[in-house]
């Protein structure tokens, strides 16, 4: 728990302030109660997390239940509305900003979105329905996904167009490219 605690602080350049970070702990907190054995210590541990989940919740908008696989490097870049679903999957070095909803397409069906690694996640995006969202994938700002998206792509629209960004290799914000041609 600690190890993954100090990646997440890592993540977020050592902002204890961050609520992406909060939220995390939070989550962290929750995952880790599962292991405490017996169930008797176990049961005061899950009513702290619940009323620290709620209070993390509302204080920022954050809904992530422990019960979601997150991998390491797990960003919460804004917080606000954000709404995780708890069949949903994360892999490793995924970013996620405010207003975004992973979830259901139909509440009869439980299967939610499963993310690769190093997918980055626009502002107000939905991705729903039981989908497989690959590596490197880029979700614009708004966009709603409801199809799977393959490796090296970004998906921007309503209903989202998946796009592909070059030929196998991911390409790096125009930002990043001017500075390494100066």
């Amino acid at each position: 728990m600690f190890d993954n605690i100090r990646r997440d602080l890592a993540a977020h350049r050592g902002d204890w302030g961050a609520q992406g970070f909060w939220a995390l702990l939070v989550y962290r907190f929750g995952r880790w109660r599962y292991s405490v054995r017996p169930a008797l210590l176990r049961k005061p541990l899950s009513v702290v997390y619940k009323l620290l989940y709620k209070a993390v919740q509302v204080v920022t908008g954050i809904e992530l239940p422990c019960e979601v696989p997150v991998g390491r490097g797990f960003v919460i870049e804004h917080a606000g509305g954000i709404v995780i679903s708890g069949f949903a999957s994360f892999g490793d070095h995924c970013r996620i900003r405010n207003g975004v909803v992973v979830g259901l397409s139909h509440t009869d069906e439980p299967c939610a979105p499963a993310f690769g690694d190093h997918v980055d996640i626009g502002a107000g995006a939905k991705i729903l329905g039981p989908i497989r969202i690959g590596n490197h994938v880029r979700i614009g700002a708004n966009a709603v996904v409801l199809q799977d998206v393959p490796d090296h792509c970004t998906a921007v629209g309503v209903p989202a167009i998946i796009k592909p960004r070059g030929p196998g290799v991911p390409q790096q914000p125009a930002a990043r490219r001017a500075r390494q041609a100066v």
